[in-house]
């Protein structure tokens, strides 16, 4: 019992020492060209800089507004985007004719980057709330709706003709062979819309927004205070991390059998 208690252990270590490597030789390399002189602070401000910001930040409730006021739009047009994704594309999955009536106008819809929707976003509902969700709905719909349709496509045929043979409910035949044999892709296309809606809010808040990550970029920028900038950059970077680990536990505890 001890041995195999020191090897998992051993392990554990062996993976976070791995794990940890890269950014803190990021760190010192960072910390080496500052002290060096190689790189100015006015261009890339040294690692306890941006300590030092985040701490002042963090003390006078300003960081931790942003944060919770970006994340609360992106979990608000995220969650519009999922439930209209997963309609459409059940649907698009289960009705050939449904899914040639759509696709004309999805298929040209999508290369469109989301970004390219923010002059319109803004004439159409102006600069408030409701433009940014919009942004983040069309940022994650469409990875959502495109995995949900092949997720679909990609289920044996064979169950769903038996159940069609026994006369199942079309609503049981959703529940228990649908949504299980789909949920995989749904799942990745989930991560790769909140992935998408966290990006679409950050670009929106520093076109057009008082508050939010986006906006403590763009104020950054504006005060020329590249510690800020950094700053900012490293919150998107680890809310949107926190944010896939999050769904991705979810995602393997619902398909363990897979």
């Amino acid at each position: 019992m001890k041995e195999v208690a020191t090897n998992h252990y051993g392990k554990i270590i062996k993976y976070w020492s791995l794990y940890w490597i890269f950014p803190i030789l990021i760190l010192f390399v960072w910390k080496g060209t500052t002290i060096l002189g190689i790189i100015h602070n006015y261009t890339l401000p040294a690692p306890d800089k941006v300590i030092q910001t985040a701490v002042v930040l963090t003390t006078n409730g300003t960081l931790a507004g942003n944060i919770i006021i970006s994340i609360l739009r992106v979990l608000e047009g995220f969650i519009i985007a999922l439930a209209a994704a997963l309609t459409i594309g059940i649907a698009a999955g289960l009705s050939v004719k449904f899914e040639i009536i759509t696709d004309f106008v999805l298929q040209v819809l999508k290369p469109i980057p989301p970004i390219a929707w923010i002059p319109l976003a803004i004439l159409w509902f102006g600069i408030g709330e409701a433009s940014k969700i919009y942004i983040i709905f069309i940022g994650a719909f469409f990875p959502i709706f495109l995995n949900t349709l092949d997720g679909i496509k990609n289920i044996d045929k064979k169950y769903i003709e038996l159940a069609r043979v026994y006369e199942v409910p079309q609503k049981r035949v959703i529940k228990h062979i649908i949504l299980p044999g789909a949920l995989p892709f749904i799942m990745t296309g989930t991560r790769l819309g909140l992935g998408s809606a966290w990006i679409c809010v950050v670009a929106s808040e520093m076109i057009a927004a008082t508050s939010g990550v986006g906006y403590m970029l763009m104020d950054g920028r504006d005060l020329s205070r590249p510690d800020m900038v950094i700053l900012g950059m490293l919150i998107i970077g680890i809310v949107g991390k926190f944010m896939d680990d999050i769904l991705k536990k979810l995602s393997n505890r619902m398909i363990k059998w897979n």
